[in-house]
């Protein structure tokens, strides 16, 4: 390391040091300073000019002895082995100095928390308008993979972290040896840039993974293959994220493309198992100095492109899968080394197995709706988890939240035109928070920003984010059940289905399920949780006979062409849903009365079977959709033998099975009771009459 030298001022006495470049002279008094045997520089008792000279001459020259000039009187000097933590000071401000190796988004959402907590943070980025340039204390333009750049950079930070994993770790290590605090460990970071050492460290430590080998030839890719079947994962080992670094190879004679996809065997290539997952969870994961861990609720994230597109939080699944995701994600993260947030992507597998699938040693896009969903955000978690803060409050403080990535849809100018008109939708939705990144250039499938919006229910969340992209979306590419969403989607091809039944391997929607307005969400939503059980394909969206008309024959005549086979309509309030959807359309309507505010549901369902003759509408019991939904399976069982075979096992008879809680039991008790006394009263009024 570079040094000079210089006069460090104690009074009367001087003291010639040797320090880095950039570090300042200060003009202390002995008569109030002192350490402290816990290493504090504070108004006390004199130790003897020799012991402090010393002690000043040793915190000083390793980066531990931190001002500001001004006022202030007293200093302090904390030692990295003896401190708790690095933001304690006498003025109640935090002098530690937070380098963050990257400055895009997550840099840039770094540097947000960190200016509510007083905190500096200093961002080393190539770019110079990167998203964390307008925000951070201090933007260096530089590489993160050149060494004399990190190092040179690190002299000014009392802690190093990084946005990204792709760093010059090799100089992580040596900084780490002259004493620079790195979190989390350089040793982690050099783990998970290797996915396939990342996964042999994990099955050391019994995570539970899917099975994987590495290959370095066509004939151990071969062997995969037929130790694993197909269709197979071909994974790089390094550089892969967003999607790229994975190709799959669905016979044998596909293994060569997908390894020239990837670049060849030469960059380091991995076979995986196919997970035939029916969700995809994340855990964010806080770690302490202290080895602590906190985790934020289980999340369920949705991809399109192999980049994700939805988080929503918390994850539709049941108390004991989000226990043992837990369990499995801590596990993951208590055998590695270092302190920060650490995001854990999983899958949920049929049997009820969690799997993971990669973790992420920093904040994760899985992550961000935490920022107005839970009482602390992942980024100012992990600055407390590396300055050795107390670790927040990580539960939910809304019910229901959703994250929609803000993706670029076209290249340049056009790029941005609809990335702002979805943002300029979202700002008139209630529960709704924009992020916008301030990425000078527009490419396709790039994150440019992020929408949350929360609200008291997940179907009402749902509704409100539907809503916000439904202008340009109108293809049921998101919600409960779309392509993106529905269990019988594939993560890695559009085109592939994890599950095995017999249904259109298109991943085309076959039921749309349809409703008059966000109210009716909460019945309607368990025909889709029925159409999941039996790997049916659907969409789910609001069309008002009233409020959309133009929106409802468009849809009504369009369905049929876009390959919906059966619709499932809500009917509340005036019930004209179902039979106007039924005269534009030759496809089977299935009608739900939906219970409304003064006549529960009575007029919604002697609305639709008074349909005229010649438009026929299928009528079920007021709330029942899961009768709806089964038999649309049974429509399509006529000519599929798979589903013909899960109807007659019908896992929805189960209470379990498809949601049905005691909550709705007391419900529909309260509603039968209700009903009996009101046609008790019509008796008694009809026999006053007759008398």
């Amino acid at each position: 390391m570079e040094k000079r030298s210089s006069t460090l001022l104690l009074t009367d006495l001087r003291m010639e040091l040797s320090y880095p470049p950039g570090s300042q002279v200060f003009l202390l008094d002995p008569s109030l300073i002192a350490f402290t045997d816990r290493g504090f520089l504070r108004q006390d008792s004199f130790l003897g000019v020799n012991s402090f000279l010393d002690q000043i001459h040793h915190r000083f020259v390793a980066g531990y002895f931190t001002t500001s000039i001004g006022s202030r009187k007293a200093l302090q000097a904390l030692s990295k082995k003896d401190a708790k933590d690095l933001c304690t000071s006498v003025t109640g401000l935090c002098d530690t100095v937070v380098g963050v190796l990257g400055g895009g988004q997550l840099g840039r959402m770094l540097c947000q928390a960190a200016s509510k907590m007083g905190v500096k943070v200093a961002v080393l980025d190539p770019m110079e308008n990167c998203p964390a340039s307008a925000i951070a204390h201090k933007h260096v333009v530089g590489s993160f993979r050149d060494t004399e750049a990190v190092q040179e950079f690190a002299k000014g930070c009392g802690v190093l972290t990084v946005e990204i994993e792709h760093v010059d770790v090799e100089t992580l290590d040596v900084l780490e040896k002259q004493g620079m605090d790195c979190q989390p460990n350089p040793s982690t970071i050099r783990l998970i840039q290797d996915k396939y050492l990342q996964k042999v460290h994990f099955h050391k430590h019994d995570v539970p993974l899917p099975d994987f080998m590495q290959i370095d030839c066509f004939e151990s890719a071969e062997k995969a293959g037929d130790l694993f079947s197909y269709p197979l994962m071909i994974k790089s080992r390094r550089l892969a994220y967003d999607g790229r670094g994975n190709a799959v190879a669905y016979c044998k004679e596909d293994i060569s493309t997908a390894v020239s996809a990837l670049g060849g065997f030469e960059r380091g290539l991995y076979a995986e198992k196919w997970a035939p997952f029916i969700k995809e969870l994340a855990v964010i994961v806080a770690r302490g100095r202290d080895d602590t861990l906190c985790c934020f609720p289980v999340v369920e994230t949705t991809h399109k492109d192999s980049i994700c597109h939805t988080v929503e939080a918390p994850a539709d699944i049941s108390t004991e899968i989000s226990k043992m995701a837990v369990c499995v994600a801590e596990r993951a993260v208590s055998s590695l080394k270092g302190a920060g947030v650490f995001a854990v992507e999983l899958f949920l597998i049929g049997d009820g197995q969690i799997l993971v699938n990669e973790i992420a040693p920093r904040p994760h896009n899985s992550g961000h709706h935490t920022i107005e969903a839970c009482y602390v955000s992942q980024f100012e978690q992990h600055l407390r988890a590396i300055l050795g803060l107390p670790l927040g409050d990580t539960s939910m403080k809304v019910p229901a939240a959703i994250m929609h990535n803000i993706l670029g849809e076209d290249e340049g100018e056009n790029g941005f035109v609809k990335s702002h008109q979805l943002m300029r939708r979202a700002v008139s939705v209630p529960g709704a928070s924009v992020h916008w990144y301030e990425k000078p250039e527009m490419r396709k499938q790039r994150k440019m920003g992020h929408i949350t919006v929360v609200g008291p229910s997940t179907g009402v969340v749902r509704a409100r984010v539907k809503s916000i992209i439904d202008g340009n979306n109108q293809d049921g590419s998101f919600g409960i059940g779309s392509t993106q969403h529905s269990k019988s989607a594939s993560r890695f091809s559009d085109n592939v289905f994890a599950s095995t039944s017999g249904n259109d391997s298109s991943g085309s929607p076959q039921v749309g399920i349809i409703m008059g307005s966000d109210s009716d969400l909460p019945v309607m939503k368990v025909a889709a949780e029925v159409l999941d059980l039996f790997n049916v394909p659907y969409e789910i969206t609001i069309v008002s006979a009233h409020r959309t008309p133009e929106r409802m024959v468009g849809y009504a005549k369009q369905a049929h062409g876009r390959g919906i086979k059966v619709i499932i309509a809500g009917a509340g309030g005036a019930a004209h849903l179902p039979g106007m959807i039924a005269s534009m359309t030759t496809l089977p309507v299935l009608g739900v009365p939906v219970r409304g505010s003064s006549l529960d549901g009575m007029d919604s369902l002697l609305s639709i079977v008074q349909m005229p003759k010649g438009v026929p509408v299928a009528t079920f019991a007021i709330q029942n959709a899961t009768n709806a939904a089964l038999f649309a399976v049974r429509i399509f069982a006529t000519t599929d033998t798979d589903l013909h075979k899960s109807d007659e096992d019908d896992p929805s008879k189960s209470e379990k099975d498809h949601h049905i809680d005691e909550a709705d039991d007391q419900d529909e008790a309260d509603f039968k009771k209700m009903m009996l006394m009101k046609v008790t009263v019509m008796i008694l009024t009809l026999l006053q009459m007759m008398k």
